[in-house]
């Protein structure tokens, strides 16, 4: 069992990938699966088909999935489509054999715990609750029924069932969660040397033979995705607003409803002396920093200089080193006392002591830059466009429910409601079902777009909003359709050249670091076999979660055995990017659970045990796939 916990513990990458090819099962998955014949099936669960077109919707599923979730870090020859179409198989056999076994053992989904599995789903939620439209919506999209839809989801619920029952049984005795730790924590002393890619280049291209032998090995790796080319009708008030007439007299009118606050607002530029008081002084503080404060203006009637004075008295530091001044201000911006002696006095005036809640202030204003109205000519325009953009919104409603009527009263063409609205039909550039850019990255248009309404039978969508935040609208219809189709081999011969190349680079350098590793198993040291060709790096004590050293030094640092006391442990790895180590651990160092708190261990209990549960399932899992009657047939890429 230590052993793979060892192992667990340092294989969160692939765990991540699993998690990943695993998430579009959790919502949509069964329903791509279950019932349905007629079509090639690729496997049978006790007597139940899978067909081909559902396992390939579930994996376009997949890949849309990941690409989303990855976003620029996705490159789809990390998910080769012969191996990621395995998987999603397999998790399809998976989810039937689990779905078989909870039946046998009578399990069942209460409707509450449907009804609240559906309400707390955010996609058919608006404003952080469920909407029954929203919910109806998103199932359209999905062309889904909701009797259909929540049978699916019931089915999943008791699929999930099952794995909880298994999982929440297993706990973890203290003295493995204190060897986890031991392990979790260990430090390894390592040096490593790196044998790059590039320095193994082929010094010939593969020949005719092997680059067709690959193309036609490997078919998925080179599918076009299907795509479609759409035409649309955008509905938005800033396209409408242009159309919308406005009258002279209605300009007029939101110029003087607007004159206060189409003004520029009135600044005055003032300076200030604080004598500073406590808000809860006695009454003698209060007398003695008045009399203070009237002092300095005396001294500034009698002819000093008011910077003078705010530097020898004020209490206001940053003020007071630049002789008082508060610089511009506007109504809104200071204490209201002060604001409103500040705005009663007159150019060049001396305030008397003012109380704030700071203190005493003497203000003095240095210059006034007045209210200016701006004339109507100036606002006009701003003026036009706003009462433009205000009848736009309500011609919005109007024209998205003309258009949304008159598509559906002819569904084959777009041209009749453009023409009667007087809107354009604006074409797009191929999609596939990831998205585009723009309104073509919202998924309820691409899901509109490659719905059977629209892509199967050839009709115009339905009335679309692309953004519950923005009020915009659109309706669509496809003008050409490119089938999921693989491309021509003169098209990625040179692709196929650079990976073939890339690969015999990889082995050629795996092959060299296997042969110095070797050599230090007979007894050369690191530095001795590298020579002056590759440099050793030393990095001392490492950590499992090392992240500066390569991901694959480290990796293998921890699969390998205990050094001896006179040799290394040696072993080699290669990265994702074909460059070849050799890695050589000197020391080890397990890790101390004396300096745990309480908390600390509880935590890494609950933790060791969340990954015995998810062993135990696994077991049991593959115990239920022995016992199935389970019959995989070739995948469509296996017989090309």
């Amino acid at each position: 069992m230590l052993l793979e916990i060892r192992e667990r513990a340092q294989g969160w990458v692939a765990w991540a990938i699993v998690i990943l090819i695993s998430i579009p099962f959790a919502l949509w998955g069964i329903q791509s699966y279950l019932g349905g014949g007629g079509e090639p099936a690729v496997a049978t669960v006790n007597g139940a088909e899978i067909t081909e077109q559902q396992l390939n919707q579930n994996l376009q599923r997949t890949r849309v999935d990941l690409r989303e979730r990855l976003g620029d870090a996705y490159d789809p020859a990390l998910f080769e489509d012969g191996g990621l179409r395995e998987r999603v198989l397999d998790r399809m056999i998976e989810s039937q054999v689990l779905l078989d076994a909870s039946g046998q053992l009578g399990l069942r989904v209460a409707d509450a715990v449907l009804r609240s599995a559906i309400a707390q789903e955010p996609a058919f939620q608006k404003d952080g609750h469920f909407d029954k439209a929203t919910y109806a919506q998103v199932l359209q999209y999905q062309g889904l029924s909701p009797a259909a839809f929540e049978q699916n989801l019931r089915l999943q619920l008791l699929q999930t069932q099952l794995e909880r029952a298994v999982e929440s049984t297993a706990f973890a005795p203290q003295s493995e969660v204190d060897q986890s730790i031991r392990l979790i924590r260990q430090e390894r002393e390592i040096s490593y040397i790196k044998l790059p890619q590039a320095d193994f280049a082929p010094g010939q291209s593969p020949d005719e033979e092997k680059v067709r032998a690959f193309y036609d090995e490997n078919p998925d790796r080179f599918k076009s995705p299907e795509q479609v080319k759409l035409s649309y009708i955008l509905l938005s008030p800033e396209l409408l607003g242009a159309d919308q007439t406005v009258s002279e007299e209605d300009l007029q009118a939101l110029y003087e409803e607007r004159a206060e606050t189409l003004k520029t607002p009135e600044m005055r530029s003032l300076r200030h002396i604080l004598i500073a008081l406590p808000a809860d002084a006695d009454e003698a503080s209060i007398d003695a920093a008045r009399e203070k404060a009237a002092a300095a203006r005396e001294r500034i009637l009698a002819g000093e200089a008011f910077a003078s004075v705010a530097s020898d008295v004020s209490d206001d530091p940053v003020s007071a080193a630049a002789g008082g001044d508060l610089g511009q201000i506007e109504r809104g911006m200071l204490d209201p006392v002060l604001e409103q002696t500040a705005f009663s006095l007159n150019l060049g005036d001396l305030s008397e002591p003012v109380r704030s809640r700071f203190g005493y202030h003497l203000l003095e204003v240095t210059a006034v830059e007045p209210s200016v109205m701006p004339s109507f000519d100036d606002v006009a325009g701003e003026l036009r466009k706003e009462l433009q953009s205000r009848s736009a919104e309500g011609a919005f409603y109007d024209h998205a429910e003309r258009l949304a009527t008159r598509v559906y009263e002819v569904p084959d063409s777009l041209v009749p409601a453009a023409e009667e609205l007087g809107l354009d039909i604006q074409t797009s550039d191929w999609i596939d079902r990831s998205g585009g850019a723009g309104i073509f990255a919202s998924q309820k248009v691409v899901a509109a777009a490659f719905s059977e309404e629209v892509l199967g039978r050839g009709n115009n969508s339905e009335l679309i909003e692309p953004d519950p935040q923005r009020l915009e609208a659109l309706v669509l219809r496809v003008d050409e359709h490119r089938p999921e189709a693989v491309r021509p081999l003169k098209e990625v011969r040179e692709e196929i050249v650079q990976l073939l190349n890339a690969r015999e680079a990889a082995a050629a350098a795996l092959q060299a670091a296997e042969a110095l590793s070797a050599r230090i198993e007979q007894g050369e040291s690191l530095p001795a076999v590298a020579g002056e060709t590759y440099p050793v790096e030393a990095p001392g004590m490492i950590e499992r979660q090392s992240g500066e050293l390569p991901a694959a030094v480290v990796r293998e640092a921890f699969l390998l055995p205990r050094p001896g006391v006179e040799r290394p442990s040696v072993g080699t790895a290669t990265d994702g990017e074909g460059d070849a180590f050799v890695i050589a651990v000197s020391a080890v160092r397990d890790g101390s659970v004396d300096d745990l708190t309480v908390e600390a261990r509880a935590a890494e209990a609950r933790v060791l045990a969340q990954s015995l549960g998810r062993s135990d399932f696994t077991h049991v899992v593959s115990g239920l796939e022995a016992s199935a009657k389970i019959e995989r047939k070739a995948l469509a890429s296996d017989q090309e």
